[in-house]
């Protein structure tokens, strides 16, 4: 396929530009690409215009380009994406990785300044901020200087990419979080750049180290969240090896009811798609109802893919992109990607003849106020059934606690919310639910309502164009007035940032074991996740959160009771709290303007004075801090040679931890707070930290040492091996010695015992966090025997050497009678290749061996490539080298 005969010419903003023109394909007969789905022919393009008959062939675009609606064995392309967007929790070890790679580069004799990224990478400090401070104007001040207390070394490290690599950007703290300023800012939805002696315009693309990265699928920008491994790949120059997905289409009709907001329609189609199983497919939304979503609507929806488990959760470009374009600040980008969209058949024009792998539908006046809770966000309740969801916790059979605070004497029952957080992510680039809070807020103000007192509330906003819209109509003193002081520009209580609550609020909840509860307009709401001591928690609209926070209570049916009561006694109901949709709209038209965004984001790489007070010196190679606690050069090129060495099979493995179901990366990976009583935690101590200073997991990720230890370490984990009790505990075999995680993995690595995980459905589910596969590498885990996983886990643990398999279809832990004493020996791994079923014998105490098949979740020859090398990261640095 000579690329000439596919490329042409368009004009826009009075310049040329080429393009690679899909429906070529069409008109040449190789392909029907008109009966494609949009997020397909986005892949066809990359393709088309990748093709270097090495890495991307011929028949690489002929197999995209005649996409199946289902595959019987997968079938894997190349594709190229065309940034990369990183968060700094996942975005310090990748540096830290980089800088390393440099470091084994020059200790081979080569050039470490070869090591760079090769695509656009632009990482956006938004998850170290805590909320220790609330409910005054101080608090954002206050938290972003304890911040830079905590984080000032990852910061400088962060600093010192920036200066140190080419093609890397860095949005410093205190300025939104990654995906609304993504959406708002560094989205360009269609590229252009120099090729040669012309000006090349194609499909932005981008993988990010964040699972809600698909929140710019809002605008017909492609991407979702990788692990941080893959990414780097991708920034070395590497293809994103992708299995072709089946593309569910999600037909939209009608339009929301009044009152009804795009957080309860984003609940309502997460539990549609989660029990339909969407899990590693795209889904891409069409029909007469797109007419009826804004992008901040879309962007809803679309930021809440990973919770419904798709890839994609895909709106392809329309006029409303244009406008929102125009709106945000990027006139020229709009006129391109009007002028390349409609050239290229990429421009939604509401025909419905496109093949989807299947159809499903929703009417969107059928959607009802709801909240999603207490422990996934796919279990929606409908605003009249929170009462039951709670029981009847009136009676006085009830625990109740009394407590004194500042402000004088509370008491705390079953269903009080000590939490009400309006925070970024899946709401706060919504100014309709923000405008609508707003006015919520005065209301209550007006009727002499307040917050109670042992309701910590905090609004993080996703950027500042939030704060200066919600300041030009007025409402932020009713914010604040409410509690609801601005406490960060980040991410915040959504990710386990909640900060403490009141010490006498956590002796109560502890000493009458209270099931008390946390209401938030954020995406995640997994068990132990907000805060380690609060088993309730609910996912919320903005204007919901302002309800409950008011009414102190989450076991209330805010359709009848009311909300509170005035100074005169009179009930207020929240009906009479919540705005109609032209009070918000006339505020969005007034105050949401171009202006505002044009001024936040012309400063958006500067930083503030905390930023510029970063002394960092320039150097090609990292000037590692031994005393560092938070920055270490990590082990994985220890021992690097040129050649890789052949994995072999698996002999006498130990299991490690017997997992069930649903076990997240939440579970695996380290996560918020640090116990001083865990391995982690004792190793700070060890190092002179003090416990007050412990940050958080997720700051210490560039720390292996502290990483590790906090694997396999959060409270709730539930190891059936030491059943009834929860936490980060196993039994090292074969004394039968019950024993912190971490403490019986370095026993075994002593003994050069191999280990394995054993779980059962959905191993992996959440958050893209590659150290639930780097902590699993660094332990010893050589493979992971679970009933299935979820996409990006399962491609991290491929990515660190780690070997995912299946059980068989019908067996699992229990069918097989495995108790997690066995000696585990997997046979079968010299000539692996892609999907290979494997021997597995097991050998119990009693001398009983249990013989099964498992099934290599290696899915195509690059996994196989990688798992052979040890790991993405080696396989690369062998490419460099070589």
């Amino acid at each position: 396929m000579p690329s000439n005969t596919f490329t042409k010419i368009l004009t826009a903003n009075g310049t040329e530009y080429s393009y690679f023109d899909i429906f070529e394909l069409e008109r040449q007969n190789i392909a029907k690409i008109s009966r494609l789905p949009y997020s397909i022919r986005i892949l066809v393009e990359n393709l088309m215009r990748k093709n270097d008959g090495k890495i991307v062939r011929d028949e690489d675009v002929r197999t995209i380009a005649n996409w199946q609606a289902s595959y019987t064995t997968p079938m894997e392309i190349p594709y190229h994406p065309a940034r990369v967007l990183m968060q700094d929790f996942t975005g310090v070890p990748a540096v830290v990785d980089l800088a390393a790679m440099r470091d084994a580069v020059k200790t081979l004799g080569g050039d470490p300044a070869k090591v760079n990224p090769q695509v656009p990478v632009e990482l956006v400090v938004d998850h170290s901020v805590q909320i220790d401070y609330s409910g005054t104007s101080e608090s954002l001040t206050q938290n972003v200087a304890k911040e830079y207390a905590r984080n000032s070394e990852r910061y400088k490290l962060l600093k010192w990419a920036q200066k140190s690599f080419d093609n890397f950007k860095v949005v410093p703290p205190n300025s939104g979080i990654c995906h609304q300023v993504n959406l708002e800012h560094l989205g360009r939805v269609v590229i252009a750049a120099p090729d040669g002696g012309t000006t090349l315009a194609y499909p932005d693309t981008v993988v990010g180290l964040d699972s809600h990265t698909p929140m710019i699928n809002a605008i017909g920008v492609m991407g979702w969240g990788v692990g941080g491994i893959e990414a780097e790949a991708v920034m070395l120059g590497q293809p994103y090896y992708m299995s072709i997905p089946e593309v569910i289409g999600v037909r939209l009709t009608g339009q929301l009811q009044p009152g009804v907001t795009a957080t309860d329609m984003v609940l309502t189609i997460t539990q549609m798609l989660r029990q339909f199983k969407v899990v590693e497919k795209f889904v891409e939304f069409f029909g007469p109802g797109l007419a009826n979503l804004s992008i901040p609507d879309r962007a809803t929806v679309s930021n809440m893919t990973p919770e419904y488990g798709a890839t994609l959760g895909f709106f392809p470009v329309d006029a409303m992109t244009l406008q929102y374009l125009e709106m945000t600040g990027r006139s020229k980008q709009a006129a391109l990607a009007e002028v390349y969209n409609k050239a290229n058949g990429l421009f939604y024009d509401g025909e419905e003849n496109i093949e989807y792998t299947a159809r499903l539908e929703l009417d969107l006046s059928t959607v009802e106020p709801s909240l999603a809770g207490p422990a996934r966000p796919q279990d929606r309740i409908a605003l009249s059934g929170m009462k039951n969801a709670f029981g009847d916790n009136t009676g006085a059979s009830q625990p109740q606690a009394n407590i004194t605070l500042p402000t004088g004497q509370e008491q705390l029952t079953n269903g009080s919310v000590v939490i009400a957080a309006i925070t970024s992510c899946t709401n706060t680039s919504n100014p309709y639910v923000l405008m609508g809070a707003g006015l919520m807020a005065k209301r209550a103000v007006h009727r002499g309502l307040k917050v109670p007192a042992y309701v910590k509330t905090s609004f993080a906003p996703g950027s500042r164009v939030v704060s200066s819209y919600l300041e030009a109509a007025g409402l932020m003193p009713y914010f604040e007035a409410l509690g609801f002081h601005i406490t960060a520009f980040g991410c915040t209580t959504c990710i386990g940032n909640s900060g403490p609550l009141n010490p006498e609020i956590e002796r109560a909840i502890r000493e009458n074991d209270l099931n008390v509860a946390a209401v938030l307009s954020g995406n995640r709401n997994f068990e132990a996740r907000i805060h380690q001591m609060i088993k309730s928690n609910f996912l919320a609209s903005p204007m919901l959160v302002m309800g409950f926070a008011l009414a102190g209570r989450a076991n209330i049916d805010l359709t009848t009771e009311p909300v509170g009561f005035d100074p005169n006694g009179q009930p207020v109901y929240l009906k009479e709290l919540w705005p109609t949709g032209e009070e918000i709209e006339q505020l969005v038209k007034a105050h949401v303007t171009q202006n505002s965004f044009t001024l936040q984001y012309a400063k958006i790489f500067t930083g503030d004075e905390f930023w510029d007070g970063l002394e960092v010196a320039e150097s090609t190679t990292y000037a590692w801090d031994s005393d560092s606690t938070y920055i270490k050069n990590p082990p994985y090129f220890e021992g690097f040679t040129q050649e890789p060495k052949s994995p072999g099979n698996i002999q006498d493995a130990r299991a490690f931890l017997t997992l069930g179901d649903s076990v997240t990366t939440d579970h695996i990976s380290p996560a918020g707070a640090i116990p001083a009583n865990y391995p982690a935690g004792q190793y700070l101590l060890g190092q002179g930290v003090k416990e007050e200073d412990f940050n958080s997991y997720g700051s210490r990720r560039g720390n292996h040492e502290v990483m590790m230890r906090g694997t396999f370490g959060n409270i709730r984990i539930k190891n059936l091996m030491v059943a009834p009790k929860e936490g980060s505990f196993t039994i090292k075999h074969p004394e039968k010695e019950e024993m912190f995680n971490y403490d019986a993995a370095m026993r075994y690595q002593k003994e050069s015992v191999p280990l394995v995980v054993l779980g059962g459905k959905e191993y992996g589910t959440g958050s893209s966090r590659d150290w639930a596969a780097k902590g699993s590498r660094l332990l010893g885990v050589k493979a992971v025997i679970a009933e299935s996983y979820e996409r990006i886990h399962r491609n991290n643990l491929v990515g660190m050497g780690v070997l995912p398999l299946i059980f068989s279809p019908g067996d699992s832990i229990a069918s097989l009678g495995l108790k997690g004493d066995e000696l585990f020996s997997i046979e079968g791994l010299e000539k692996m290749e892609p999907r290979k079923k494997l021997q597995v014998k097991a050998v119990g105490t009693d001398g009983k061996t249990i013989t099964f098949e498992v099934i290599s979740r290696l899915d195509t020859e690059v996994d196989v490539i990688y798992f052979e090398h040890g790991g993405i990261l080696p396989y690369v640095l062998r490419q460099m080298m070589a």
